[in-house]
């Protein structure tokens, strides 16, 4: 789950009586992804390729889900499966320019 501030128990409590947004959250185990870095770019890149190639159809139940999932996850194991980074240092430091200081002399 990405960091907005959004995702939290007030949101909930916003949207539904107490008593229903305390149960509702207690049925989810919440993972926070790093608010910087590649590992982000690559765990969304890597969630987006599982949606189009895993999760692409209607899934009746639960466990079809699960057995498909790591079916999927298998494979990709299997073929060492990688994520091909383009993006460089040097085309980082020209696009974001503005978050890389400058030594004005």
């Amino acid at each position: 789950m990405d960091n907005l501030n959004t995702r939290g128990p007030g949101s909930l409590y916003r949207a539904f009586a107490p008593e229903q947004a305390k149960a509702l959250w207690d049925r989810f185990e919440f993972i926070f992804t790093p608010k910087h870095g590649r590992f982000l770019n690559v765990a969304e890149i890597e969630i987006n390729v599982m949606v189009s190639q895993c999760l692409n159809r209607r899934i009746g139940a639960m466990e079809e889900m699960e057995e498909r999932i790591l079916a999927w996850q298998a494979e990709r194991n299997q073929l060492e499966a990688r994520v091909n980074w383009h993006f460089n240092l040097d085309q980082a430091r020209v696009k974001l320019k503005r978050l890389y200081p400058t030594l004005d002399v």
